[in-house]
């Protein structure tokens, strides 16, 4: 894959908007009602003009202001009973991975799926990454509609448009601080760092308030590596770029090891009262186990 190559392309948002109509409108059929109420649209701000937006969503007055360099379209956002934050993880080691598949990837179709149901049920998106041990976080804050998942798929895939938010205080309070109300925070990581039984409390506490799942990211694809004959192998550490010298049998065992680790991080989730879907580099069976979680889930926040 090329640098400048998207891990999820427009075409793999058409797929998965697609299967999203299909699934979604048998699953809440007869259930489902509408996500909007009230008196109407909220004003959200000012955008520059895009092709395809409508001309009478321009502002024509603070248009004039820029001299029509650029038109300035009005945005605004209907009230909605859910608000979505996929909760991402963007740290070095998910841009490895094997046969062209990096562990972002996956990640990557995560956001774009549980961000097309958003748009299904009409809920404000958006976007936290967070790095090795949550020591960085960055964000896009939540809108509506398909144009806005993409402008936050891009900002996953090529780190750009996020803005840096400090980190005050432990992780729950960190996270809890940039998000308004309550909401749905998908956290979407392979759970491969230091300490995750820390992490994992932290994010039940978050789940007093919110309604926390973990999408764990079933990684162990990118370390089932091809045979070495080689006694002792150079390996480099992703996050520390530290190297180390591995034993061959060590090595050819790491596949197996990294799916007893996430083993322990789902039943220690599980123990903490933390919803856990597993997917993995499979397309269609991930997009189909989350499109189906993330209808349920959210319809049983919504009609209580």
């Amino acid at each position: 894959m090329s640098d400048d190559a998207p891990y999820v392309s427009l075409a793999d948002v058409t797929e998965i908007e697609l299967l999203i109509l299909r699934r979604m409108r048998a699953v809440t059929l007869g259930q489902h009602r509408s996500s909007a109420h009230g008196g109407g649209f909220d004003f959200h701000g000012l955008r520059d003009w895009q092709p395809g937006d409508r001309p009478s969503s321009i502002d024509w007055a603070q248009s004039t202001l820029t001299n029509m360099s650029p038109m300035l379209v009005r945005e605004f956002e209907q009230p909605s009973t859910a608000l979505v934050f996929a909760i991402a993880d963007i740290s070095a080691s998910t841009r490895c991975g094997a046969a062209g598949t990096p562990i972002a990837a996956v990640i990557a179709r995560v956001i774009a799926t549980i961000g097309m149901s958003a748009v299904f049920f009409q809920d404000p998106f958006g976007l936290v990454t967070f790095d090795e041990g949550f020591a960085h976080l960055a964000a896009i804050r939540p809108r509506s509609g398909k144009r806005h998942l993409i402008r936050c798929l891009d900002a996953y895939q090529f780190e750009r448009g996020l803005e840096p938010e400090p980190r005050v205080g432990d992780i729950s309070k960190a996270l809890g601080g940039h998000i308004r109300g309550t909401a749905l925070l998908p956290v979407i990581s392979d759970f491969l760092f230091e300490h995750p039984d820390e992490i994992l409390r932290e994010l039940s506490l978050l789940n007093q308030t919110h309604d926390v799942f973990l999408v764990l990211i079933d990684s162990a694809f990118a370390f089932d590596l091809p045979d070495a004959s080689a006694g002792w192998i150079e390996t480099v550490d992703a996050e520390t770029g530290r190297p180390r010298t591995m034993r061959r049998r060590d090595f050819m065992q790491l596949a197996e090891r990294v799916r007893e680790w996430q083993d322990r991080v789902q039943r220690t989730a599980r123990d903490l009262d933390l919803d856990v879907v597993r997917v993995g580099p499979d397309k269609a069976q991930a997009d189909v186990a989350l499109t189906e979680f993330v209808a349920e889930r959210r319809l049983r926040k919504t009609h209580p």
